[in-house]
């Protein structure tokens, strides 16, 4: 993890080796709370005397980054962090409502590098309405690199997919405007919808894959003015539409000549493959009417709070233009890092897919040893599981969770008109040790909720993403 730990700071050695360590801590790798090495044993690991690693700890202990305490060794901290706390003993709930991982590796290290890019902006007045050029540049790179032709005057950043969605809703769509949506889909992209006072029309998922013929029927039948879709490891199921299930569903958007969003924020999460080797993107195939949204939040990290649309040059336009009535442009630091982390993406997104696919095979073992009788497909990509429960107690199961210290979201969220109450959506972002204790904990829920149907109360606010 150090790798060149002697270049992160001044020769001497000590402060560079204090330096790497200060790095991987702000680049999320030690988070607070993690025990380091002995410093007899980190020496001898890393060739250098015991005074060396001594003196690195020292400078660790100046900043408020390490405490230390006789027989228990020393662990890393933050300032702000109480000291007495270790950071996994804190009383934070277990959350598997969020789908969502910390922050990729190298995020860190992408802030130090764009300093000096920072620097240069800060001469100009910061307002991007389109988004920095650079970051538009490589986006529009990734997108031809996975078969979708893109130039830059095609791309508008935005504060996240979601961002994205209210954009096109606001400009393409009006109150009692019917949106074509699957059912179960993304709970979010449902409150946006109901925000612009539009009604979402659901297409239920068949168990395998999807229901094009409904898809066809809905758009003829309720000509929806916008369609709201993911192909890729659908948010919640996990599936994912193949290259000709893709050239009839543009065919039939074609036909009825309804636009659609197709919501790309999980396509680099492609777990036992490569995004560049699977499926042409949806705007390949109906380069007119697909209006694609991705995020920069499940596959490197919400906190960046960035996304994007690609579309054609004058939808782009008109969306720049509805934009003024939400906001004047994305933040330009976060956007020179986001370009940075672009610049050679793949690796990266590599370790990301690797980390991703060990915790969900972390989740599948631990639900098959603890809860036995609830099934699922293992995705190909994503990062959660879509269970089938053995009795309708969804809702009752989120709710009892609570008590044990983990938090759900109810399958009803992901519904149009609610329901769903056998099916649960399981994330697998957490580390690995909390994940198994998650499903240990709801498995003893589990096994004793019973009867009443139970109500979210006034946690029903919480966050699902």
């Amino acid at each position: 993890m150090l790798g060149e730990w002697r270049d992160q700071g001044n020769r001497s050695g000590s402060a560079g080796l204090a330096a790497g360590i200060r790095l991987l801590m702000f680049d999320g790798q030690l988070p607070p709370g993690t025990t380091l090495p002995a410093e007899r044993e980190l020496a001898a690991a890393l060739g250098v005397s015991r005074t060396l690693v001594a003196t690195a700890w020292d400078l660790l202990r100046e900043d408020g980054l390490i405490v230390s305490r006789r027989g228990s060794g020393s662990r890393t901290t933050l300032p702000a962090t109480p000291a007495n706390a270790p950071f996994q003993e804190r009383n934070q709930p277990l959350d598997l409502a969020t789908a969502a991982p910390g922050a990729l590796p190298g995020v860190g290290v992408a802030v130090d590098a764009v300093r000096a890019a920072f620097a240069v902006e800060l001469s100009n007045h910061g307002y991007l309405g389109y988004g920095l050029n650079v970051l538009r540049e490589r986006l529009a790179d990734r997108f031809t690199a996975r078969g979708l032709p893109t130039t830059p005057d095609q791309v508008l950043v935005t504060n996240g997919a979601h961002h994205a969605l209210a954009l096109v809703l606001r400009a393409m769509a009006g109150p009692g405007d019917r949106v074509l949506v699957e059912q179960p889909t993304y709970n979010n992209a449902l409150e946006a919808i109901r925000s612009a006072h539009a009604i979402p029309v659901p297409v239920p998922m068949p168990e395998q894959g999807w229901d094009l013929e409904g898809v066809d029927v809905v758009l003829r039948q309720a000509a929806p003015r916008l369609a709201y879709m993911i192909v890729d490891f659908h948010n919640p199921t996990g599936r994912r539409l193949d290259a000709a299930g893709r050239e009839q569903l543009a065919a039939i958007l074609r036909r009825a000549r309804t636009p659609v969003v197709i919501d790309e924020t999980l396509v680099e999460l492609d777990l036992d493959g490569n995004p560049l080797d699977g499926p042409p993107p949806m705007g390949s195939f109906e380069p007119g009417l697909v209006i694609t949204v991705g995020s920069a939040s499940k596959s490197h990290w919400g906190g960046l709070r960035l996304g994007w649309i690609r579309a054609s040059d004058e939808i782009i336009g008109r969306l720049a233009a509805s934009r003024r009535a939400f906001d004047l442009g994305s933040p330009v630091f976060e956007q020179l890092v986001l370009a940075q982390l672009y610049a050679d993406p793949e690796p990266l997104l590599r370790e990301r897919r690797a980390e991703m696919a060990a915790t969900r095979h972390v989740m599948v073992d631990a639900l098959r040893e603890h809860c036995p009788t609830w099934s699922f497909e293992i995705p190909r990509g994503g990062l959660s599981l879509w269970c089938e429960l053995p009795e309708p107690i969804g809702t009752r199961l989120a709710v009892a969770a609570q008590s044990v210290g983990v938090r759900l979201a109810p399958a009803s969220r992901f519904s149009a008109h609610g329901g769903l109450d056998r099916w649960l959506r399981l994330p697998y972002t957490l580390p690995a040790p909390l994940l198994t204790e998650a499903v240990r904990r709801l498995a003893g829920v589990a096994a004793v909720v019973t009867g009443s149907p139970g109500t979210l109360g006034s946690d029903g606010l919480i966050p699902v993403a």
